[in-house]
Order: structure tokens, then C-alpha cells, then sequence
């Protein structure tokens, strides 16, 4: 399969090759657009750099159907992957993406060339990116985006923690005079397939029929827009502004399930019930954001900056059904069962300032920036079955809040040391302060109200999503102070060297140095060679050393509080777990870059060894464990999980660019764009602890679920392909994207399922109907491709026929319609 892979690459670029350029001229010249992410000199371009630079401009952003910055930089980049989960709380709502197959939180996301702050989140459900917490790029409206650069190389000696897969740089527009006002609607209009087999045994309703439907749904309406306003004489003040309305959509299979009774005759309600009674697609979503960015020329050697951004989501996604007959049920108040649903509200707001300056030779750089990220859950259509038939609907339960204020001063100067060109030397300081807050719900979200169900008590809380407790508040804080020296500069001619050291002193782990050489050989004007070694980072977020959530389970009639634990807690403590460190990375990359006229082509391998990488444990509730926390004075624990170091990988692949603009007399403008992502990774050690160790059995700590997530989980290739045609008024592109195979990992071997290959395309055309407004129609998904669909077995409530496993979701073809006016 991997032979075949190349041998389609190869072909691919040789097929660009091949184009007449008898009659082509170079729409842009050989040096390229300049980039200011993993180099700190001034003019470099994306092709003159010792490491490989992605740019994706703004307008490309507008070129598909669904216009997020995430799902843009999927369908752009072959490294880069973004699936889109459902049925699993808040990442429904924020969802993860992955750079190289890395986790989320191991790319670091900067907003001109300033940290970004993650998102409040973390992922604890069984998701890729399970046990992160990372930035959300969607906080961030596309109409305010001049271009995303993407650094796929580790620099966390360059730009500190989180910068082991690479970086990604949002350059905010910045105008002064005209503007845009763009309208788009758009639907799924698909034909679902969700029957791969004959139902179970025993299921009273003939499902082959009804399997297979037609939906439109999805409706999705987007006004988004941006003005340049001149400030002053010399200054600009742009502002963006977004409103997103999206509707539901629905993929499930018809539940075959009795609903009323387990046993005996059916009840006679069967043969009408709704058996789409689920809810396993996008949610639904409401957000408006809006976003200023600011410049003033104070004199030739000064300029003040800054930007401001805010953002409301209010989403809605659903929970496993429960049926009538569930014990978990009150047909009092469900007679028919209930769907239950949650509700967060994710308020997003950013701040920064800022001054670049002259001291003498250097050009100087002040900046505070501070971001703020805060989910609250409600929970809707559900009840507390602990509290009987007078248990409300609707419950608070509560949520938490980040936020971090980063404070940065840097030095940049060029000196004359007697090499082929000035070396280029960068200095700075960054200073950083987070927080992160967790804050519980109403009491009836959480506690137990003692209704019993056939004499035994019930599971406290919230049916799908108990709130957070008291006991689960933190309030916690740290600080960080990272200094770091650059240096740049062509050695002879030919030869381009760059190299940077950093250290980190962080309050909770203590200090880390990292460093980074990376050199460039231009053979000639058309051929270059290139290369890097460097140590990386990544410190434990505060997300992952204090979230804490309980839950209360009965076990023979006993109560047992089931936890995620800070591991730091007593409890995590005794079942071994340690104040969690550093993750550690060695980065090695090699590289070639060809380019003649308007045609270029880049190819980096890369190997990625990263230890201590820091992972959630399996849920810790075994008899033997219960047990031994009893023995250990933890009277009522049932045990649970916590976040510990302990996972080492080894990730290693090939990226493939390749790029050609070509403008014909008669046939108008082209840009081909081809890539390929062959990327594999290894887990080479999983975590344990003396104290599990001794128990017998040994609870594992990190399953093969979680390691075949980490090595499988992720496409091992994918190619991107695309073709945009402009002539006079009209414009069209032509999108292709074909993502390798995905295993869904089961407990044991006979439930793993391999989700096929698949290729997308989308199309799109445009009309300048007059100068300054255009319409834009298009699809996403063409062909309407679905992931492999599971078998009944795995799917046994009928909600879940597709994997969240899929690269790509599964929701189908997505038609759209578009109307824009510039002025």
C-alpha cells in the first residue's frame, strides 16, 4: 500500500511537470511571499528558510464551503488533520486538531507572532487528542485573517513550550480603507448508509429499510465581514465581525432496541415510535464574534499595535438515548425516554498591546497580551434519578475558566562579522501568568437525593453529565520565565545557518533548556538542501494537573465516588502518581527545495522522539483496586484516573509540497497545488506504578486502545490536490483530498475495525457579476463519502454507526451558496 502511495506522489508531480509552459508565464516571482514564522530575519521567504513554512493566504479561506480556520487548514495542508467528534461532551463543541499525528496541545498556535491561549477544555473523552488541551483556532474569524503560517518543524527553542510538532502563526489583516460583507448559506444534502449488517438477534424492528436515508440538514448560515478605518494620519484600525447559525446534524442508524418492555409481549407503543430518537452528527451552534486590529506610525523608528477580540458560542449536542425500560429513566417524567443533551456556553476573549521600537542598532518589541477562555454546561431534557419524579429537567453544572497574560520584550540586530551576509542576531524575554479555575454546579446537578430503584440506590447527578462539585473546585496559578537568543546568517554564499537556545524556569516543574541548529545548502538558484536537529518541550498544562470531576457510582448497594484526580491529590498519590513534568522531545528533520520560475517543490522528512509525554490514565475501578485505596484509609473511593507521565513515541514521515501558477493568454490563470503526508507513529513505553504494579491483576495504565490511538488512530497518508482557475469574471476551483486508512482500536483484537481510504472532492464556481460583488457556488464532499461504517456489534444502541475515528466526519455532501461585496 505504502509502494503505491509514493508511486501516486511521484506521479502527481511528474503530471505538473508536464505542463505546457511553451506559452506559461511566472505569475509571482522566485523569492516568494515573506514570512515572519522560524526565522527572525527580515525579507526571508517561505522557500529561502532552513526549515519548511506553509503560508495559506486569507482568500483561500473562502475557497470551500465551511469557512473555520481549522477545517481550511485540513483540507490544505496533508499534515495536518482535523475530525470532527460527536457523543462526546464538550469536544463536540471544541474540537481538536493534530499536526505530524502529535497530540493537539503540541503545536503552538500564535497570533501575529504572540501566544495564543488555549481553550479552557480538556479532553477526556475517547477522541484523538484524548487528554489535551489545546488552542481553538476558531475563536478566530477568517475574515480577519491575511494569511496562516504553519512552521512544520519543532521550535520550541525559538518560541518555548508547546512547539514540538511546530507552529502556527495567524497573521491578522490589517487595512486601513475598504472592505467586505460576505453571506453564505449553505446544507447537507446527503444519502446516509448506515446498515452494514442484518440487526441483532432478538431486535423487533426490521431496520433494512429505513437504514438507508435522505437528509437535509445542517443548515448553516454565516455573515462574516471586515472594514479598514483609517486612525489618524498614520494608523489603521481593522474590525471583523462574524455571526454563525448552524442546525443539528442527525447520522444514526434506526435503534432496533425494544423501548418498553425487556421481556414478554411488545408493547403496542413500539410498532410508532421514532426510532431516530439520537442525535450523532454536528451540533448545533450558535456564535458571534468580533475581532479590531490596530497600527499607529508614532514617527519612522516607533509603531504601536494591538488587538482585541470577543466571542460568544452557544452550542448543543446530545448524549446517549435512554430508553424507556432504562433504569436510569423516570417514566413519570419520560414515558417515551429521553435524550439528554448538553448545553455549553464558551465565552472567548483576547487583549493585547504593544510597541516596536529603536534602541540604537536593535529594533525593539514590547508586548502584554492577555486571553481568556470560560465553558459553562447546562444540561438539558435530563433528570437526576437519585431524586425521583420530582427531579428537574434542567440543571447548572457549573465549568471552568483559563486564562494567561504573557508579557514579551525582544531585540533584533544585524551584524557585520565578516560573513557572506550580517549576521542576524535576536534576543528576548518572555514572561507568563496562568490560571485556571473550576467552579461547580447547583447542588441537584451533583448530590444524591436517596430515591431508591428496586430497594438499591441510584448514580448521583445528572443523567449524562453530573456537575461539578465543591470538592472539584480549584483555583490555581502559575508563573513562567523563558529567555532565548537566535542567531541567523548565511555563512558563505551558499550556505545559510541558523541556531537558537532557550531556557524555561516554570513555578510547578522547575527549569528546561532546549536548543536548536539548522542549516541550508543552495546548490544552485534552483536546488537547495536542508536540515535540523533540536531538543523540545512541552509543559503540563494547568488543565491537565487540576481538572477534577466525580461522579457516584452504587456497587452492590454501596456508594463509590468515581474521580478524575489532580495528581497531586492524596488518592492519585497512593496509587502512584507523581507531580506531572515536562514532556521532552528530539526533533530531526531533512529536506530538499526545488525551484524553477512559478514552479516549486518541497520535501522534508522528519523523526520525532518524544518522551514523558503525558497521557490519562485508564479508569481505576477494579474490585483490587477499590481494595487497596480502602486499606489505605480512602473509605467510599472507587477509584478512577489521573494524568502521569510515562508514554514515549517515536514518530517519523515525509511531507511532500509541490506548487505551480501559470497564466495563458487564452485559457486565463492556474494554480496547481499537490502535497502528501506519509506519516507513522511507535509507542515504545507506556506507563506504570509500584503500587499497581504489586496488585494482582495489575490494572493496566495505558491500554491498547489508547497506544493503537496513538499509532493507528491518524491517517498513516494523505494527498491534497487542487486546481484554481480564474479568467475575467469567472473563477472556479477543483479540490481533492484522499485520506489513508484509520483503525478504530477495540479492547481486543476481534473488535478492531479498519476504516477504509477515502477521497473527497469539492468544487466550487464564481462570477463577478460587477466589479466589487461576486457569487459563489459550490459543494463540499461531492460525491457524499461516508467513513466505514461500524457493524451492529460495535454499534449496539444504534446511535454511533460511524467512528469518530474519521479523519474527515461523517456527515456528507455539503451544497453552499455565497455572496460577497468588497468596497
Amino acid at each position: 500500500m505504502r509502494h503505491r502511495h509514493l508511486l501516486f506522489a511521484a506521479a502527481s508531480v511528474a503530471s505538473l511537470l508536464a505542463v505546457d509552459t511553451a506559452y506559461a508565464q511566472a505569475s509571482e516571482s522566485e523569492v516568494g511571499e515573506v514570512i515572519v514564522t522560524g526565522t527572525r530575519v527580515a525579507n526571508r521567504s517561505a522557500l529561502q528558510t532552513a526549515a519548511p513554512v506553509d503560508v495559506i493566504g486569507g482568500a483561500e479561506l473562502t475557497k470551500s464551503g465551511i469557512t473555520e480556520v481549522n477545517q481550511a487548514l485540513s483540507i490544505a495542508l496533508p499534515s495536518f488533520n482535523f475530525p470532527r467528534p460527536g457523543l462526546a461532551d464538550g469536544t463536540d463543541t471544541i474540537r481538536p486538531a493534530t499536526l505530524r499525528g502529535l497530540a493537539p496541545d503540541q503545536t503552538l498556535v500564535l497570533v501575529n507572532s504572540k501566544r495564543r491561549h488555549s481553550a479552557s477544555l480538556v479532553n477526556i473523552n475517547g477522541t484523538i487528542g484524548r487528554g489535551s488541551s489545546a488552542v481553538d483556532l476558531n475563536t478566530i474569524p477568517s475574515s480577519m485573517v491575511q494569511s496562516i503560517e504553519v512552521l512544520r518543524d519543532g521550535a520550541s527553542a525559538q518560541y518555548g513550550s508547546d512547539a514540538i510538532a511546530g507552529v502556527i502563526n495567524v497573521r491578522l489583516r490589517d487595512a486601513r480603507e475598504g472592505g467586505n460583507i460576505t453571506a453564505t448559506y449553505g446544507e447537507r444534502l446527503t444519502r446516509v448508509k448506515t446498515l452494514v449488517d442484518a440487526p441483532p438477534a432478538g431486535a423487533n424492528y426490521t431496520v433494512a429499510d429505513k437504514a438507508n436515508y435522505t437528509r437535509h440538514d445542517g443548515e448553516t448560515i454565516n455573515l462574516n465581514g471586515w472594514v479598514g478605518l483609517p486612525l489618524g494620519d498614520a494608523g489603521h484600525v481593522t474590525v471583523g465581525a462574524e455571526y454563525l447559525d448552524q442546525k443539528k446534524t442527525i447520522r444514526t442508524a434506526p435503534d432496533w432496541r425494544r423501548q418498553y418492555s425487556a421481556t414478554g409481549p411488545f408493547d403496542p407503543r413500539e410498532a410508532t415510535f421514532n426510532r431516530y430518537n439520537a442525535w450523532f452528527g454536528e451540533p448545533d451552534l450558535e456564535q458571534w464574534t468580533i475581532f479590531a486590529n490596530a497600527g499607529y506610525d508614532v514617527s519612522d523608528a516607533t509603531k504601536l499595535y494591538g488587538w482585541a477580540s470577543y466571542q460568544n458560542r452557544d452550542s448543543l449536542s446530545a448524549g446517549f438515548f435512554r430508553r424507556a425500560l432504562d433504569d436510569r429513566n423516570i417514566t413519570a417524567i419520560y414515558p417515551d425516554g429521553f435524550l439528554p443533551l448538553i448545553n455549553p456556553e464558551v465565552t472567548d476573549l483576547s487583549l493585547a498591546g504593544g510597541v516596536e521600537w529603536k534602541l540604537g542598532e536593535w529594533d525593539m518589541d514590547t508586548s502584554l497580551v492577555y486571553g481568556r477562555n470560560k465553558m459553562e454546561f447546562t444540561i438539558r431534557n435530563t433528570l437526576n434519578r437519585s431524586i425521583g419524579p420530582t427531579s428537574k429537567t434542567v440543571f447548572d453544572a457549573g465549568g471552568f475558566e483559563y486564562d494567561q497574560l504573557v508579557g514579551n520584550i525582544s531585540a533584533v540586530r544585524a551584524f557585520d562579522v565578516g560573513l557572506s551576509s550580517p549576521l542576524n542576531v535576536a534576543a528576548g524575554v518572555e514572561l507568563r501568568r496562568e490560571g485556571y479555575e473550576i467552579f461547580a454546579g447547583e447542588p441537584d446537578s451533583y448530590r444524591n437525593g436517596g430515591a431508591l430503584l428496586n430497594g438499591a440506590p441510584t448514580a448521583s447527578g445528572a443523567q449524562v453529565f453530573p456537575g461539578f462539585r465543591p470538592a472539584n473546585e480549584v483555583d490555581k496559578h502559575r508563573t513562567s520565565v523563558g529567555a532565548y537568543v537566535d542567531l541567523e546568517a548565511n555563512v558563505t554564499e551558499k550556505l545559510l545557518a541558523s541556531g537558537a537556545i532557550r531556557f524555561e524556569h516554570y513555578s510547578d516543574f522547575g527549569e528546561t533548556v532546549t536548543g536548536k541548529v539548522a542549516l541550508r545548502y543552495d546548490i544552485n538558484d534552483a536546488f537547495a538542501i536542508r536540515g535540523s536537529i533540536q531538543n523540545g518541550f512541552r509543559a503540563p498544562s494547568l488543565q491537565q494537573q487540576y481538572f477534577a470531576t466525580t461522579s457516584t457510582n452504587f456497587i452492590n448497594g454501596v456508594p463509590f465516588d468515581i474521580t478524575t484526580f489532580p495528581a497531586t491529590d492524596p488518592v492519585a498519590r497512593a496509587l502512584g502518581a507523581q507531580p506531572l513534568d515536562a514532556e521532552e522531545s528530539i526533533n530531526y528533520a531533512a529536506g530538499v527545495v526545488f525551484r524553477s520560475g512559478a514552479f516549486s517543490l518541497t520535501i522534508d522528512g522528519y523523526r520525532i522522539e518524544v518522551d514523558d509525554r503525558i497521557v490519562l490514565s485508564e479508569n481505576l475501578t477494579a474490585a483490587n483496586v477499590r481494595a487497596f485505596l480502602t486499606a489505605q484509609g480512602f473509605i467510599g473511593v472507587g477509584g478512577g484516573r489521573f494524568f502521569i507521565n510515562g508514554v514515549d513515541t517515536t514518530t517519523k514521515g515525509v511531507d511532500i509540497i509541490a506548487n505551480y501558477k501559470v497564466t495563458t493568454d487564452e485559457m486565463g490563470q492556474f494554480a496547481f497545488t499537490l502535497g502528501a503526508n506519509f506519516n507513522s507513529t511507535k509507542v515504545t513505553k507506556v506507563p506504570a506504578t509500584p503500587q499497581l504494579a504489586a496488585l494482582s491483576p495489575a490494572p493496566i495504565l495505558f491500554d491498547r486502545v489508547n497506544v493503537l490511538t496513538f499509532e493507528e488512530g491518524t491517517p498513516d497518508s494523505k494527498f491534497t490536490g487542487s486546481i484554481d482557475w480564474s479568467k475575467d469574471a469567472f473563477g472556479a476551483t477543483v479540490r481533492a483530498t484522499r485520506y489513508g486508512g484509520v483503525l478504530v482500536p477495540g479492547t481486543t483484537l476481534a473488535n478492531d475495525i479498519d476504516l477504509d481510504s477515502a477521497v473527497l472532492i469539492d468544487l466550487e464556481a464564481r462570477w463577478n457579476v460587477v466589479e466589487n460583488v461576486r457569487l459563489t457556488v459550490g459543494a463540499d464532499n461531492v460525491f457524499d463519502e461516508y467513513p466505514t461504517k461500524l457493524p451492529p456489534r460495535l454499534n449496539t444502541t444504534s446511535n454511533t454507526p460511524f467512528s469518530n475515528y474519521s479523519p474527515f466526519g461523517r456527515s456528507g455532501r455539503y451544497v453552499y451558496g455565497r455572496v460577497s461585496v468588497s468596497f
